[in-house]
């Protein structure tokens, strides 16, 4: 049997803390929470990591609409640009919640929105750095967050071969550690547009590189189903209570959906397998009880001569097959057999 695969799953905080460091180290707790799939009573990797993003709201957006009026259900602040501070968490913050998520044990991803965020490697280092899909043709960015030689993420949402080949070109300049996610940038992400089969053409077009899927579809099925299909990463949003206030609390997962994700994907990993057709030892029994063998139809006396009419098939399975009628019809019961049994090479001379 093959070994498992394993899929390295991040969990993504983004702003789903609300600026609050506290609510942040909560969903890391859950995140670090044990996986167990009680049925086979089996103990199961968890969630391999956390992620958050860094902006520098001095370049994220225009003026003009760092200033606009923000009027939504899930402002936390008059204008859009003081919205966005108020979900910021500064570099020493950041570096808090890293030590909190090493210490559970996770690693930490970080998502950096612009150069100058940068600034927070003079604290630490991120176990990887993950380009968001917005970025994907950010060059300069790119080129920055390469030099760091820290592993690199790419997220696909907002760009084709051409983004994808240029990010590629510009970052290769410094290391080879990339990895490249299929995305689709619509949130939440409808079914009939997740096209989960780009993750094949990108395992196709990039076979060097690690391929992986970031979701933004409700649920749990497409990113078990990614896995299925050989995604060696998945991303998903992750908070404590699908229902809090922020544009991305709904779309996301909460402490028991996180739960059935990895403990689904852990499985889909174990049930894998070998790319092969074969008896496994673990239906052995099953097939000795369920599958079927010759038996009679009649009574068979003693030195009768069994004929095909005299059989049928009933279980269990350690008695002749169809294919074996040979070795039953035409043979002589050496004594006698009852009805609706199972003929076995005793009973025949």
């Amino acid at each position: 049997m093959s070994q498992h695969q394993h899929t390295y799953i991040i969990g993504e905080i983004g702003q789903n803390h609300n600026g609050s460091v506290d609510i942040a180290k909560l969903i890391i707790d859950a995140a670090a929470r044990p996986v167990k799939d009680d049925l086979f009573d089996l103990d199961l990797p968890r969630m391999d990591a956390v992620k958050l993003t860094k902006r520098d709201l001095k370049q994220e957006l225009s003026a003009s609409q760092m200033s606009r009026e923000y009027n939504s259900p899930h402002s936390f602040g008059k204008t859009y640009g003081e919205h966005r501070e108020k979900l910021e968490l500064n570099d020493a913050q950041h570096f808090e919640l890293y030590q909190y998520a090493k210490s559970h044990g996770l690693d930490f991803v970080e998502t950096l929105c612009a150069v100058g965020c940068l600034s927070m490697t003079k604290y630490f280092m991120p176990d990887r750095l993950k380009v968001a899909s917005r970025d994907l043709t950010n060059l300069p960015l790119l080129s920055a967050l390469a030099e760091t030689q820290i592993p690199i993420i790419l997220s696909t949402g907002m760009g084709g071969y051409k983004e994808i080949d240029d990010a590629l070109v510009t970052i290769t300049r410094y290391h080879n550690n990339i990895s490249i996610l299929h995305c689709v940038s619509e949130y939440p992400t409808r079914p009939e547009n997740a096209n989960l089969l780009s993750i094949k053409a990108l395992q196709t077009k990039y076979p060097e590189y690690n391929i992986g899927y970031s979701d933004h579809t409700v649920g749990i099925s497409a990113p078990v189903s990614a896995v299925a299909m050989g995604a060696k990463i998945i991303e998903k949003h992750i908070t404590l209570d699908r229902r809090m206030k922020g544009t991305d609390q709904a779309g996301s997962l909460g402490v028991e959906g996180i739960q059935r994700m990895v403990r689904d994907i852990r499985l889909i990993e174990r049930s894998m397998g070998v790319e092969d057709v074969f008896i496994a030892e673990s239906t052995v029994s099953a097939k000795h009880k369920l599958e079927r063998s010759i038996a009679t139809i009649r009574e068979i006396q003693a030195g009768e001569v069994i004929q095909e009419s005299d059989l049928h098939l009933l279980s269990p399975g350690d008695g002749f097959k169809w294919h074996e009628l040979e070795k039953v019809v035409g043979k002589k019961a050496i004594k006698q057999i009852p009805a609706d049994e199972i003929i076995y090479p005793q009973h025949l001379s």
